[in-house]
Formats: structure tokens, sequence, C-alpha cells
């Protein structure tokens, strides 16, 4: 079995025991050493707060980050805090039925799904599966992807082998999570109209609706991948796909497609799908296309399309016109879908962008949020070759999908969340980004153009309940910082070892994080996605 080809757009281990891991400085030195009551600041970090992502007519020459969103009234400090209540948010989410009502059922999300990487492609054990033999191991597939160091380097949470249908029973798993999690359906990347993938998009649309009605699925035709010139073929096919009772329909009764890269076919082609699709299967449509080029598309497609959405910038620093799309798409009496996303590192395609940590993420659903924009698309859900996944992976748990539902909530009800547990987020490689992999690849990722500059950093993401002190370790350096109530980033210097951090409120420890991937200088393969950890799911 063999995944889709890339398309054009687009591991340490772990430790037992926290403070024995950080030991390490202390022990070659043959002294005891905590690094929580090591000295602080020794090496000097970065905060994370900076002024605003600038507008178009101020692209900054080194990026800043968008600020985390205001901070909640702290509550009056009490001599002994109470030890924070049981649960992995820092906030307590809302039923799916308050997030679908009213104002907030009217702010969608979706999560862009790649049928080429469900949570198993054999039903086999994980240390022996697919994944671990042929995509995360640069010898798998017959040496197929031995230049760039292996097709992966994430993988989704390995599953226990299944009886009976397991593919199915999988992904009504991963419908589940992401309905858990408050998002509102998938779009579903149609990469053909036969073979594996197509299968595996039908059984995903069966999946969704047994699993709960009200989760869309959204059609994505993929333009760069499917292999057809005639609108009557992708007409027929959308119309058989869009028959079932999980496909995305307004409320007026059109089927909701939303081709990816919609300018690879003209307007005009796009035109007589839709009356195919009228005429001859008697189905009313809404077209809501994908652009990687909305400025020279949108005048063109604007008369008939219900919607504008594009696939957007991967790189905290290159968010600036996202505030001007959605203007040109109400300008024209369109809807708007805002691309938010994590990351973006493709091995197999020599590229990657610089992220800043959850700086890409804070600054993509901020826009979303202070723009006006009427959908969000998370892209992606389950794209590993890409390293963009929100779903839950085994090298960033759930860290990345407990975050999109902190700001879909704020996206779709209008409010913020009040914070009412103390939770840390812990994010960094676990390589320099000029690290030169030892294990013979001969791709190597390099920076996309736009990008910020590489930087190789932690981030410790706190949202408290009350100001407290958080202390981290990163490798054998340790330093501490005030961090208030509400949501706070800061920045410490990438070192060799493992990371971890707490937070502490009157002698109390709150919360304690640990990414247990070690960083280091000499590494066999190049990988430069942020692992990320959180404190309210321990490993």
């Amino acid at each position: 079995m063999t995944a889709q080809g890339p398309r054009s757009r687009r591991s340490g281990h772990r430790t037992a025991v926290l403070v024995a891991v950080l030991l390490l400085a202390g022990a070659a030195a043959g002294i005891a050493w905590d690094p929580f009551t090591a000295a602080a600041g020794r090496d000097g970090a970065a905060s994370a707060a900076a002024p605003r992502t600038p507008g178009p007519s101020a692209r900054p020459d080194h990026g800043g980050e968008t600020p985390a969103p205001p901070s909640p009234a702290a509550p009056a400090p009490s001599a002994a805090p109470a030890r924070p209540a049981a649960g992995p948010l820092p906030f307590d989410l809302p039923a799916p039925a308050v997030l679908r009502s009213g104002d907030a059922g009217r702010r969608l999300v979706f999560a862009h799904y790649f049928p080429p990487y469900p949570l198993s492609l054999d039903n086999a054990s994980a240390e022996d599966d697919y994944y671990t033999r042929h995509y995360l191991d640069p010898r798998g597939e017959n040496g197929r992807h031995q230049r760039y160091g292996g097709l992966l380097r994430d993988r989704p949470p390995p599953v226990p082998p299944k009886g009976g249908d397991w593919e199915y029973a999988n992904l009504r798993q991963e419908v589940r999570t992401a309905r858990d999690a408050g998002i509102d359906g998938f779009t579903l990347d149609l990469l053909s109209l036969s073979g594996k993938n197509r299968e595996r998009a039908e059984l995903l649309m069966k999946a969704a609706h047994a699993v709960d009605p009200a989760f869309k699925v959204m059609l994505m035709p993929d333009m760069t991948s499917l292999d057809t010139d005639d609108p009557a073929v992708l007409a027929d096919a959308l119309a058989a796909l869009g028959g079932n009772p999980a496909a995305h329909r307004l409320d007026d009764g059109r089927l909701v497609v939303s081709p990816f890269k919609a300018e690879q076919k003209g307007a005009d082609w796009w035109r007589r799908v839709l009356d195919l699709l009228q005429s001859r299967h008697g189905v009313r449509t809404a077209l809501v296309p994908l652009f990687l080029d909305l400025g020279a598309n949108a005048d063109a497609f604007a008369p008939i399309s219900h919607g504008f959405s594009e696939w957007g910038s991967r790189s905290h620093t290159g968010q600036e016109g996202a505030a001007d799309d959605v203007r040109r798409a109400h300008a024209k009496g369109r809807i708007w879908m805002q691309p938010v996303s994590v990351q973006d590192a493709r091995p197999n395609q020599g590229i990657y962008d610089e992220a800043g940590n959850t700086a890409t993420l804070r600054s993509t659903w901020t826009h979303a949020i202070e723009d006006g924009a009427d959908w969000v698309q998370l892209t992606t859900w389950n794209d590993y070759s890409e390293s963009s996944q929100f779903a839950p992976s085994e090298h960033n748990g759930h860290a990345y999908l407990d975050l999109a539902s902190y700001y879909l909530t704020r996206f779709k009800t209008g409010g913020w969340p009040p914070i009412v547990r103390d939770t840390l987020y812990l994010t960094g490689r676990t390589q320099f980004a000029a690290a030169a992999p030892a294990g013979g690849q001969s791709l190597l990722m390099s920076l996309r153009k736009g990008s910020a500059p590489a930087r190789d950093t932690v981030e410790v993401l706190s949202f408290l309940t009350e100001p407290a002190t958080v202390r981290a370790a990163v490798g054998p350096t340790a330093r501490e910082h005030p961090a208030p109530a509400g949501v706070h980033a800061e920045l410490l210097p990438l070192r060799p070892g493992t990371s971890a951090a707490e937070a502490v409120r009157g002698g109390r420890t709150t919360a304690r994080v640990e990414l247990p991937y070690a960083a280091d200088d000499r590494v066999p393969v190049q990988d430069l996605q942020y692992h990320a950890a959180t404190s309210g799911r321990p490993r």
C-alpha cells in the first residue's frame, strides 16, 4: 500500500520521570541539580508577546507575533489556592449543541481531512505497522523515501488492531475526536474518483453520519490531483457523494462544493459542472472555491460562487493580507472561509515554513476572529506529510487540537471562555534549524520564500487562573518568569536535552508539563516540525 503522491501545494526518547531527566547537568558535575530551583536567568529569553501583526502597509523585516487574546480579570488571590479541578482543557468547552445553535452555529469550523493518512493503514500493531515500517523509516517502500529521510516525521497515535470492519471503526473514532473538540465537520480532500482514497472518502462520510448526524462533510475536489478534464465526470462523482446524508448543505438545501485550487480550471469550466449537477442530477450547488491566488481569480469566480477561501501562509509573519481577503469576499457579497494552521514542513518537497512555535496557530486564529471570517478551515486535520496536523499525533498528543478548541470557542460564541484550570503548553523542535543530518539524507528542507527566518526556541504557553511563577528548564538551562492570569507566551533558547515547565503559586505546583523528545545538534534525519505537549493530558 502506498499513499497518494504529494500535491503541489502543499524521535526522541520518552523519559520516565520529569525531574530525573532534568538532573542531567548536575549529575555530570557530581551534584544534585534541580532545574526548578536552580538560579533562573542564566540564559536570557525573549517573550513571545510582541506588537500585533501589522497591516499590509507595514510588513515587518523579521516578523512579530500576534499577541495572545486579552486576559480575563484575575480572581482575588487566596492564602491557599485550591488545586485545579480535573480536566484536559484550561476552560470548559461548551457542549456541541451550544456551539451549533444561534450565532455560534452559523460560524462553522471545519478540519481538512486527507484520506491517505487514517489512524491505521493495515490494522497491525504499532511496532510493525505500515507507518512504522514504510513511512517513518527512510528505508521503507524499497527506499523510495530515503533521499529525504522518510516520508513522515510523525504519525497518528497508534491504535490496537481491531476485529470486524476496523477501517470503519477507526474513521468513527476520528469523527468523535473532531466533534468532541468542537469542530463542526471535515472538508474532505477528494484526491481521486476511484481507488482506495475514493473508497475511504465514502466510508468517512458513512462514519460521520453514524457518529453524529449533525457532523458535516464538505466535498473538496482536489484539482491538483484529479485526473479528469470532463465536467460531466466530476459532476457525476459529486452528485453521488453529495447524496450521502453527511454531505454539507446550506439551510436552503444547496450542496456545498469547495474545490482545492479551483483556478486549475477556469470559471467557465466550473459553471458547466454546476449546470450539469442541476440539469442531470437535480442538485443545486453552493460553490466555495479555494484559491492559491485569490486576487487573480475572485472577479471571474464571483458570479458563480457562494464564498471564497484560500490555503494561506503557514508562517507567523505571512498573515498580514488576511483582513484584505475577508473584505474582498464580503464586498462581493460572498462568505469567507479562513485558513487556520499550525505549521508546515515537507521533507519530500524540501521546503518548510517557520511557524514560530505556536505563533502561526495563534495568529491565524486571531485573524479569523478579528477580521470577521464566516467559516474556518483547519489546514489540516491529518496531512502528516506536511506536518500540518491538528489531529492528535504521536509526537504532539492533543496539544494543538486542545488549543484549537479554545480559539474556536471564541470564534463561535463571540467571547473568550473563562480559564478555570492552570494549563501549560510546551513546544519546541528536536533539533536546531541548521542541524545537518548524519543519516545520508540528500534532500534537505529549506525555508519557503516569504517565511519568517528560522529560529531555535522553546515556547511556554501558559493559561492561568491567577498570576503565577512559571519555572522552565531547557536542557541544562533553567529560568523562571512571572506569568499573568490569562494567556501568556514566553520564549526560551533551544538547548540540547529535554524541556519541562511548571506553574507555581503559593508554594504549590498547579501545572507541570514535559516535552519528552530530546533536542540534539546531531541527528539522523532532518525534522523541522515543532513537537508539543500539554500539562492537561499526561503522556
